[in-house]
C-alpha cells in the first residue's frame, strides 16, 4: 500500500509531466544553434582533430564495459533481475557514447551530432526506467522501458529530420533530456528504495549538473587552464559520475 508521501510523489510526477508536455507543445520550435559546434579546444594532436574532445570520451567506454562485465559475467552488481535489459542498455549506451561522441567531435556538425545524441539518449531512458523500478514500481518500469527508449531515440531522429528540412525542432529532445531530471529527484526523495546507497544516484545527478556547468564555460575554462577545455572536462566528470554509480551498485544491499 502506498504511503501518503508516495501518493504525493505520484501526484507531483503526474502534474510535472503534464506541465512539461503542455509547455513543450506551446513553445516555438527550437532549432539547433550553429554556434554549438564551435568548441574552444580545436587543437589537432597526433593527426586527430579536436584531440582532447575526442579522447576524453574514452572513460565512457571503460566504465560502460565495466558495468556490462559486472552484469553479465562477474555477478558483482546488485540489480533487479526482472529488469536486467534496462541495466544492460544503460551500460551499453554509456560505452557507445565513446564512439558516438568521439565521431561527432572529429567532425562536429548537425549530421555527426545525431550519433553523439543517440547512445546518450537510450542510456538515459534506460536509467530512468531503472530508477522507476527501484523506487516506485517494477511493473510500471517494465511496461515503460521500451516505449521510453524508443521515444528517446525517435526524439533524436525527429530533430535530425526537421533540421534537414530547414525547420529544426529540438522540443521533443529537450523534453526527453530535462523532464526526467525533474522527476528523478522526486523518485529519490519520496519513494522507498529497494537498495541501500541511493547516494550513488545523487552523485550521478551532481556529476550531470557539473558537466553542464563545464560545458557552458567551455571557452573560459580553456583560457584559464590552458591545457584542457570545459567540454573535455564535461566528458570526464560525466563518466566519473557513472563510475561512482557503478561502485554503489557493486556494494549496495537489498532492503
Amino acid at each position: 500500500m502506498s504511503t501518503m508521501r508516495e501518493k504525493v510523489g505520484y501526484a507531483a510526477i503526474l502534474l510535472i509531466s503534464i506541465a512539461g508536455i503542455i509547455g513543450m507543445l506551446m513553445a516555438e520550435p527550437i532549432a539547433q544553434d550553429s554556434g554549438y559546434h564551435q568548441f574552444a579546444d580545436q587543437r589537432t594532436i597526433l593527426g586527430v582533430p579536436n584531440f582532447w574532445n575526442v579522447v576524453s570520451n574514452l572513460p565512457f567506454l571503460i566504465v560502460g564495459l565495466m558495468g556490462l562485465f559486472g552484469l553479465l559475467r562477474s555477478g558483482r552488481i546488485q540489480f533487479i533481475a526482472e529488469l536486467k535489459p534496462a541495466y544492460v542498455l544503460f551500460f551499453a549506451g554509456v560505452a557507445l557514447v565513446n564512439f558516438g561522441s568521439g565521431y561527432y567531435h572529429l567532425w562536429p556538425d548537425n549530421e555527426t551530432l545525431v550519433w553523439d545524441r543517440l547512445p546518450m539518449t537510450f542510456a538515459f531512458m534506460a536509467l530512468f526506467a531503472v530508477i522507476i523500478a527501484e523506487f516506485a514500481s517494477l511493473k510500471a518500469s517494465r511496461l515503460a522501458l521500451w516505449p521510453l527508449v524508443v521515444f528517446g531515440v525517435l526524439s533524436v531522429f525527429y530533430w535530425h529530420f526537421t533540421e534537414a528540412a530547414g525547420r529544426g525542432d529540438l522540443r521533443i529532445y529537450a523534453l526527453v533530456q530535462f523532464l526526467p531530471m525533474l522527476l528523478i529527484p522526486l523518485l529519490l526523495l519520496l519513494f522507498r528504495p529497494r537498495f541501500t546507497l541511493i547516494s550513488g544516484y545523487w552523485v550521478l545527478l551532481l556529476a550531470y549538473v557539473l558537466a553542464k556547468v563545464f560545458e557552458y564555460y567551455d571557452e573560459g575554462l580553456f583560457q584559464s587552464l590552458g591545457f584542457i577545455s570545459g567540454h573535455s572536462l564535461k566528458h570526464i566528470v560525466a563518466a566519473l559520475g557513472v563510475f561512482l554509480l557503478l561502485r554503489a551498485y557493486e556494494i549496495r544491499e537489498k532492503l
